[in-house]
């Protein structure tokens, strides 16, 4: 196997990735094919091999899919059958599959559908008060409802783009968009329903009439309480499970949560359903004192209450958009699992980030113990055929087959290192399950000389 590892990085190297066919040795026929990446236009392609009636093998590229199949006889090309080997180094790498991001959010998903067919049911029977009233309290909240639904379904469009399978151009995935439209829901509620609102309000603070057909209004504000009472409960129990996905308080979910989703949903219906009772409140003072200023002051309480949801809104989405690292406790998880690796000799320049909700990258530059490096690998090989191999090559005349030796070693080596990243890589991701991407590098704690 080492053989045909090294004919094919030989091969890979020296070959211009033409469909030109050559001929190996025939110690290379239990190979079927083999697929690997051309770095100058990321085609796949994939190396064939046929036996002739010489018993020799003759090798043929070209461009399929991923995967290598193997003859049942190769138990070790077998136990690597998700690697893929790249052409652009001397040792074999492995490129990592690009799979789609799946993410868990029913919760989210059914608070915000449940939240836009509410608003825009609430919505319409605002507006038709609104009509018959020309109140000026009531004009606030048929705002408030219209900003609602325009703001649901931009949560929905966000919530549907961001499970978009990760590209070329974004190799994360597109979990962040949700947090694009967060942001620009935060944005519609401060400008369209808190700006206008309070604008409005403030026109018709010293030319207030009293609301025509007041008995409509309350109706309407009957109406609308409980439907977006129960539109809030939905949000309420998405918060809720979304705080016991995370083992997190509702209350640090509602702050800290890395899915702001349904957060934005519960604290939008909240304050419709305060602003409801403001409304309310306004109209059975003005019906009770004849004051008309009580309707305008109505709408301008309910449009600071927007402008306070939507700066809040802006908060959590702004946090999540310049990137925040996870949590402290995961971290520390982390942390404490590589220091206590014995490959791992000392930790540098540890860091992670919230990619998407739930999804999260780490980094961190280690200074490897080579000792347990090699003691494990010799230990999965066999010392004893390494060793012969040494004492033979020392018998020569000339260096060359020591120097041979040492560089298939040194090689080995340093596909054994690749295999220890790939441990810790597999053993961080099942420690935290949400850390998604994991970037290792090797430290060297000495400065070379430039």
């Amino acid at each position: 196997m080492q053989t045909s590892c090294r004919f094919i990085s030989r091969f890979l190297r020296s070959s211009k990735h033409t469909s030109s066919p050559i001929i190996v040795n025939s110690w290379f026929n239990n190979l079927s094919h083999f697929d690997f990446l051309d770095p100058r236009n990321q085609s796949f392609f994939q190396f064939s091999s046929q036996r002739t009636n010489s018993g020799q093998v003759r090798g043929l590229k070209r461009c399929v899919l991923l995967g290598f199949v193997l003859t049942a006889d190769d138990h070790i090309y077998y136990q690597h059958h998700t690697h893929f080997y790249s052409s652009r180094r001397n040792f074999f790498t492995r490129a990592k599959q690009i799979k789609k991001i799946e993410i868990n959010d029913q919760h989210s998903q059914r608070a915000v559908t449940t939240a836009l067919w509410c608003n825009f049911l609430v919505f319409s029977l605002k507006f038709g008060v609104w009509l018959a009233t020309s109140s000026h309290v009531m004009l606030a909240e048929m705002v408030h409802s219209l900003a609602d639904f325009a703001n649901q379904a931009l949560l929905a469009y966000g919530l549907s783009s961001s499970k978009r399978a990760p590209d070329a151009l974004h190799p994360y995935g597109y979990s962040k968009e949700r947090f694009v439209w967060s942001l620009i829901s935060a944005v519609g509620i401060f400008c369209l329903g808190s700006g206008a609102t309070i604008v409005h309000g403030v026109q018709n603070l010293w030319i207030a009439h009293p609301p025509d057909n007041i008995e409509y209004a309350a109706l309407v504000i009957g109406g609308s309480f409980i439907i977006e009472g129960a539109s809030l409960v939905v949000a309420i129990q998405a918060v809720k499970k979304g705080a016991a996905t995370e083992g997190m308080k509702v209350k640090d979910y509602v702050w800290r949560g890395h899915d702001p989703t349904s957060v934005a949903v519960m604290t939008e219906d909240g304050a419709a359903v305060t602003g409801l009772a403001i409304a309310a409140a306004s109209l059975v003072a003005v019906k009770t004192t004849g004051n008309a200023m009580y309707d305008p002051i109505g709408s301008i309480i309910v449009g600071n209450l927007l402008g306070m949801v939507a700066i809040f809104l802006i908060q959590r989405n702004r946090h999540a958009l310049i990137g925040r690292a996870i949590d402290e406790h995961d971290m520390q998880k982390v942390l404490h699992f590589l220091k206590n690796d014995p490959v791992v000799d000392a930790l540098y320049d540890c860091k992670s980030e919230v990619i998407g909700p739930g999804f999260f990258r780490f980094k961190a530059e280690i200074d490897f113990n080579g000792v347990v490096v090699v003691q494990n690998y010799l230990n999965r090989t066999g010392r004893e055929e390494w060793a012969r191999q040494f004492r033979e090559s020392a018998k020569e005349k000339d260096d060359s087959a020591l120097l041979k030796i040492m560089s298939n070693y040194g090689e080995e080596v340093v596909t054994a290192l690749g295999s220890e990243v790939d441990r810790l890589e597999k053993e961080i991701q099942e420690l935290v399950p949400g850390i998604r991407h994991v970037d290792i590098e090797a430290h060297n704690p000495i400065d070379l000389p430039s």
